[in-house]
């Protein structure tokens, strides 16, 4: 499960995408106006998709001005096959590229095999407003403050962060966090929550809602 962000001013291309990407479990923010990317926190996607012909600005400029801000692959989907295009694009820091018109299993083949390779060689650090996880040296910073959570606390913060917006059960977070199935004493996810949302708001922060008769998210 990855969260993917895909730009391009076609909305049948954005839907199809979304249509296949999330079959395979994954999130997926569209977007259809380039200048819009400006004003997403790019630290929380996985794996980023650009179409290269777009007007205003296109998607050689996208990537030359986000490359800076984010470690997470970049794709681009081009309308050409243009040898030039591709040298260009892979020159300013995108890691891949699909042809359009392209076929839905090649699509998701090649967004899973990116998103593989990624989690091999994990992101240092993950940027979410005012919060930030160090993932190396697994500390969360509210700015420069340091948040002191337990290993627990933390592994919990961190895996509702990196998918934020996205609702897991108690059962869920345990199987995710500690590893293995449990299907008792699950009161451990609460006080756990508790414990951490009141370290979050000494620091003026809220980020893990409750969504009641289902679990947790990050927001």
């Amino acid at each position: 499960m990855a969260n993917i962000l895909v730009v391009d001013d076609d909305r049948a291309i954005l839907d199809l995408i979304d249509n296949t990407l999330s079959k395979s479990g994954h999130y997926v923010k569209k977007i259809h106006r380039p200048e819009k990317v400006f004003e997403e926190n790019l630290g929380y996607y996985h794996l980023i998709i650009l179409d290269i012909m777009m007007p205003e600005i296109d998607g050689f400029q996208l990537c030359s001005r986000i490359r800076g801000r984010v470690d997470s692959p970049i794709l681009f989907l081009t309308a050409k096959s243009d040898e030039a295009d591709i040298v260009k694009g892979l020159g300013l820091g995108a890691d891949d590229y699909l042809t359009k018109p392209f076929g839905i299993q090649e699509l998701r083949a090649r967004v899973d095999a990116h998103i593989r390779r990624d989690q091999r060689k994990r992101i240092n650090s993950v940027h979410l407003g005012n919060i930030r996880f160090s993932i190396s040296s697994k500390e969360c910073f509210v700015q420069d403050n340091k948040i002191p959570l337990t290993k627990s606390e933390y592994e919990i913060s961190e895996y509702l962060a990196l998918h934020r917006g996205q609702t897991f059960s108690k059962e869920q977070i345990f199987e995710a966090v500690f590893g293995y199935d449990r299907e008792s004493n699950l009161s451990v996810i609460v006080e756990h929550i508790k414990n951490i949302r009141a370290k979050f708001i000494e620091f003026g922060e809220e980020p893990i809602i409750t969504v009641w008769g289902v679990g947790y998210k990050w927001e």
